[in-house]
């Protein structure tokens, strides 16, 4: 039975998105509730929580224009749910799941509660298939395997956002087995979301991708539901439908500052940096949510795209956020300026779970040893680049200039590719092309078999003048 709570007698307070209501007793946690004013539409909240005295509610929309005196609350028992189906594909929904396509509402298959779970521990299966992106620093250095969570560490004014659309175009699993991906788009401006619309319109991706758009002026409260509703709509594709789903995140700070403002709202003692001390719960609950279980078709993979505030690798956001995944790829400013795009700098890059996902039968059975002696040579190389800045290039020996010019040349060739996708073959001829400037003997973490396969002759040394110049090849 409903229970009606008139605010005019017994609300203590509005705070920002918060409604602070005595004596509903009969309220719970979780529990959707509709706002009902005078003269206008309903408005959605969720009781977030309790105590024997009081209620409090988060409103999921606009808090402007609630006057207490004609205002009333009904708790109808209901937690938050989304409406799903099949037929989400190709269809673009606001962050709480309705329709902003024109289009009806999805005739829902079935209706699940928006908070989902953990995969149960037990049944949780290891992650061991490889997903191809397109991109060689992440396909050939660090691999994205089906199940796994690999956040993206980006900056502000990187072009994170031209990434994140180029995965989605590229995207593919090996095998031809059912693929889609569920894109989360997190307070971002209208001019990001009408190029992301724009993209999967034309590149022919939108009937295998699910759209979910919180804008920067929509309520800030909806940012916390956004990922929720589109894992939600993940788990339903993969679990019930056998499909292998991949979920972009973008952009999580603006989800952890909407969790701090919710937090300040409520008066929490605030913990780093002004976030809440259950901010790492919190994400955990939503990074969690990927995986692969036992004796089901499906899996969901999340690349959740974050932007590090002052560039800070150690700011509390990314902190939490490498805890709970396995690994990060981060972009480089370095990069960016020299016009190579994707900018990931593949050095404090890492996929802890790429050695699961490669090999003879997945990708190659040089995979492994290649991206080992590619990162090899390119760390020697960035260490010569700093020597140079301080003695200068004429102060280098030649093995020194050796491992220089690779570092141009890695950059140039192996980093730099534009707007284009790579097939995972074409990233590793390419790594193969580059391992030519060595003499054999230097290949030290390959072994020798390998090298007589793989490493065929022609094309040049490589000992060519040093790559500087080319103008930036951004996608959109």
């Amino acid at each position: 039975m409903d229970l009606v709570t008139r605010i005019s007698r017994s609300t203590t307070a509005i705070a920002g998105p918060l409604l602070f209501v005595e004596g509903a007793r009969r309220a719970r946690l979780g529990e959707i509730v509709r706002i009902r004013l005078e003269g206008e539409q309903e408005r959605r909240g969720q009781v977030i929580e309790l105590s024997e005295t009081h209620a409090v509610i988060q409103v999921l929309e606009e808090t402007q224009g609630i006057c207490p005196a004609r205002t009333e609350v009904i708790f109808a028992g209901e937690v938050a749910t989304l409406p799903v189906s099949r037929q989400m594909l190709g269809r673009t929904f606001n962050g709480i799941g309705q329709p902003l396509d024109g289009l009806p509402p999805v005739i829902p298959e079935t209706t699940l509660p928006i908070t989902g779970s953990a995969i149960n521990i037990v049944r949780r299966e290891k992650p061991s298939e490889f997903i191809q992106t397109g991109v060689s620093a992440i396909d050939g250095l660090n691999t994205l395997v089906r199940g796994q969570k690999l956040p993206i560490f980006s900056g502000a004014g990187l072009p994170a956002h031209s990434l994140a659309a180029q995965i989605v175009r590229q995207a593919q699993v090996r095998g031809g087995e059912p693929f889609c991906v569920v894109f989360a788009a997190i307070g971002i401006p209208f001019r990001e979301a009408d190029y992301y619309l724009k993209v999967f319109e034309g590149s022919g991706t939108q009937d295998r991708t699910v759209v979910f758009l919180n804008l920067a002026d929509d309520p800030t409260i909806e940012r916390l539901m956004t990922p929720r509703c589109a894992l939600t709509a993940a788990e339903f594709l993969a679990f019930t439908h056998g499909m292998h789903v991949l979920v972009i995140l973008t952009d999580m700070t603006h989800y952890c500052e909407a969790l701090r403002e919710v937090a300040l709202a409520r008066e929490e003692i605030p913990g780093r940096r002004g976030y809440p001390g259950y901010m790492y719960t919190d994400l955990a609950s939503l990074y969690e949510r990927a995986g692969k279980i036992h004796g089901r078709q499906g899996s969901i993979t999340q690349l959740p795209i974050l932007t590090m505030p002052d560039d800070d690798i150690t700011h509390p956001i990314p902190d939490l956020t490498g805890y709970i995944t396995e690994g990060q790829v981060v972009l480089s400013r370095e990069l960016d300026r020299k016009g190579i795009f994707p900018p990931v700098d593949v050095l404090p890059s890492l996929s802890r779970l790429m050695n699961l996902g490669i090999g003879e039968g997945r990708t190659r059975e040089d995979h492994r040893a290649l991206a080992d002696q590619l990162y090899a040579f390119y760390a020697r190389g960035r260490d010569v680049r700093r020597m140079e800045a301080i003695v200068g290039e004429g102060g280098l020996g030649a093995e020194e200039r050796v491992f220089l010019t690779f570092a141009d040349r890695f950059e140039a060739e192996f980093l730099r590719q534009g707007s284009g996708g790579r097939p995972i073959e074409e990233t590793l001829a390419i790594g193969w092309r580059l391992l030519r400037a060595f003499p054999v003997e230097a290949l030290t973490r390959i072994k020798r078999s390998l090298i007589e396969r793989y490493r065929t002759e022609g094309g040049g040394d490589g000992a060519g003048p040093r790559h500087t110049d080319g103008a930036p090849e951004h996608p959109g």
